[in-house]
């Protein structure tokens, strides 16, 4: 056939464009693109073989090849795939819209399809080499044709290409690109590596490139005549779970993470169904340095079909297990032209819910063992990513009785470890909720006098003091039907775990200490919005507390080191009745002439109970010279 000259498809320059100008923001794009088009030859050549082993020739080696020419300024792909006749070549390259691989896949019938599952899809990814190159050539024969009816096409990506027969010995595909000026990088052996190495290094196809060596003489890098691979040309996650060591695991988790420790768990599965997809997740075993930037994207690659897509693919995890390190490869992911940008699409959402009920059935499966290591490698996970973890349970609503169930606190029976489920089995006769206290830090929990009650009636309090806390339990608010309530919010309320003549005692402290309280109040005017007796405190003398409603101390305090404005809301002071301290307060409210002390008093006992609360004192130095004038007093 002599050279001839056709016309692309009417929409082909709208669309070249488009390729070689928007969608691709990367340039070494183009060589993920071919190198999983020669992939595909391979593939499709290695499955028509199976009813035709004449198809191999005398070359039963697949294998892809890139080089380079830095004289004649052109980076050439090759394969020993399929290849492409003339007819193939006019009617595949010079279509955009069409598809060959579509076009065979269409053709198999019932379980051939399963066979073919390694088959890609050959759509414009090859004309994503016009974003470096301003002339393509490319050189093919089909396998089982003679070696003189290869076929050149040629095009400049514009409206017309070039097709003429010529001798090609061997089968299949060379591709052959005429750099644009500006695109050096491509012309050196380190750069086209790299590239290989990023994108395609698990292609299970032999990548080959021509050896580097120094020469003395001439002071430079040369190229030799022998052949190395340059890619693993193993998929890791594409092979049985019984061929696959620990080691082997490991050193891939490494490979991916950049860690230099071993994993802390892994799964390894293939979902069948609706959408296609393997996924070979793993929890690290200790935590980043940028955990806490939620800006920063999740940690898993995106594959189809064993060609590398994206990295961390945000769409696929969500943010709060943004940890978590792997791969999911894709049998029929819907990507657009590109293949950079993920679809929101039924599949997308369906591999993103697989793939979250995966990762906590994992950790389920570590938090709930009986073996002592799995307990303690949960412990380590807790410590390092429980606050993360934490965030799932108002931003995941499907799952979040499944969050809480691996949520982990510290009590007043254990500094840490405690589970809700620890805590409803351990609840006494006749009580009704969970009992529970956040602040700044431990020993401020531990230590807090909204305790004292509790303590005395051996009731257990979850202590919790994540900054994170607060935000999650405004989207909880029970647990297997007991609600959570605050010790430090409203009036103290014991239920039945509080008896009759504690009531009444009560009751009656109330009514004796009413006159004080009602000089407490007006000595507090703006600072307190009410004082009332207690019987939530055993040993200190008062304590802070805030209505149902309100944002409790702790909050207000994160508030505002973050910048931000919190709400303004009058806290409630609560008294002992029953402390020496009160009682004197209580003495001197009787006393004519006395109420400048009386006042002092009373702000000294607010003071000390907001800081006891964890709170700050607007005005420190007035109250060092109450606190010294009444020791001198």
């Amino acid at each position: 056939m002599d050279k001839q000259t056709h016309s692309f498809q009417a929409e082909v320059k709208q669309i070249l464009h488009l390729v070689t100008h928007s969608l691709y923001s990367n340039k070494e794009i183009f060589l993920r693109e071919l190198v999983s088009n020669a992939s595909d030859a391979c593939d499709k050549l290695r499955f028509e073989a199976l009813d035709n082993a004449a198809l191999f020739e005398d070359q039963p080696t697949l294998e892809i090849r890139v080089s380079f020419d830095a004289d004649a300024r052109t980076v050439t792909i090759s394969d020993t795939g399929i290849g492409l006749s003339a007819e193939e070549a006019i009617a595949h390259l010079g279509t955009i819209a069409k598809s060959g691989t579509r076009e065979f896949m269409a053709r198999l019938e019932g379980d051939q399809k399963k066979d073919a599952n390694l088959i890609g899809q050959f759509g414009v990814g090859f004309y994503s080499g016009f974003i470096v190159a301003d002339r393509i050539t490319v050189e093919s024969r089909r396998a089982g044709l003679p070696a003189d009816q290869g076929v050149r096409w040629t095009s400049e990506g514009t409206g017309d290409f070039e097709v003429e027969t010529i001798t090609k010995p061997g089968r299949g595909t060379n591709v052959i690109l005429h750099l644009r000026e500006g695109e050096d990088e491509f012309l050196k052996t380190w750069r086209l590596k790299s590239v290989i190495s990023k994108y395609s290094d698990h292609i299970s196809l032999p990548i080959l490139m021509r050896k580097e060596e120094w020469d003395a003489d001439k002071a430079e890098q040369v190229l030799k005549d022998e052949w190395e691979p340059v890619n693993k040309a193993s998929a890791l996650w594409t092979r049985s779970k019984s061929d696959i060591t620990q080691d082997e695991y490991d050193s891939f988790y490494k490979q991916i993470s950049y860690d230099t420790e071993a994993p802390l768990a892994f799964t390894h599965n293939r979902v069948e169904g609706r959408s296609e997809y393997t996924q070979l997740l793993y929890i690290p075993a200790k935590a980043p340095f940028d955990l806490w930037n939620r800006d920063k994207r999740g940690g898993v690659k995106l594959y189809v079909k064993r060609v590398f897509i994206m990295d961390d693919a945000e769409a696929l995890m969500p943010v709060y297990l943004r940890f978590v390190k792997g791969v999911i490869d894709s049998a029929d992911l819907p990507l657009n032209v590109s293949r950079e940008l993920l679809q929101e699409s039924r599949d997308v959402k369906a591999i993103r819910e697989g793939s979250t009920k995966r990762v906590l059935s994992m950790l389920e499966a570590l938090a709930n063992s009986e073996d002592v290591s799995d307990k303690d490698k949960y412990a380590r996970f807790w410590k390092d990513f429980g606050q993360v973890l934490k965030e799932g349970v108002g931003e995941d609503a499907t799952n979040q009785e499944r969050l809480v169930k691996l949520l982990r606190f510290a009590s007043t029976h254990a500094d840490e470890g405690v589970s809700f489920q620890d805590y409803v089995s351990r609840m006494k006769e006749g009580q009704e909720v969970i009992y529970y206290i956040t602040a700044d830090s431990l020993a401020a929990a531990k230590n807090s006098p909204q305790l004292e009650v509790f303590r005395k009636k051996d009731i257990e309090v979850m202590l919790l003091v994540d900054r994170v806390d607060e935000w999650m339990l405004s989207h909880l608010y029970e647990f297997e039907g007991k609600s959570l309530q605050s010790v430090a919010k409203g009036s103290v309320d014991l239920g039945q775990l509080q008896d009759e003549e504690e009531k009444k005692k009560a009751e009656e402290a109330a009514e004796a200490f009413k006159p004080m309280l009602e000089k407490l109040k007006s000595a507090l005017e703006g600072k307190a919005k009410d004082v009332r007796v207690t019987t939530r405190l055993v040993d200190s003398p008062a304590c802070i507390v805030v209505e149902e409603g309100d944002i409790s101390g702790h909050l207000a305090r994160m508030l505002k080191q973050a910048g931000q404005t919190a709400p303004v809301s009058q806290p409630t002071l609560e008294v002992n009745p029953d402390h020496a301290l009160v009682r004197k307060l209580g003495d001197i409210s009787q006393q004519d002439g006395d109420s400048d002390r009386f006042k002092d008093l009373a702000l000294v006992l607010f003071d000390q109970a907001l800081l006891a609360e964890g709170g700050s004192l607007e005005d420190p130095s007035a109250y060092v010279k109450r606190v010294n004038a009444l020791l001198l007093g």
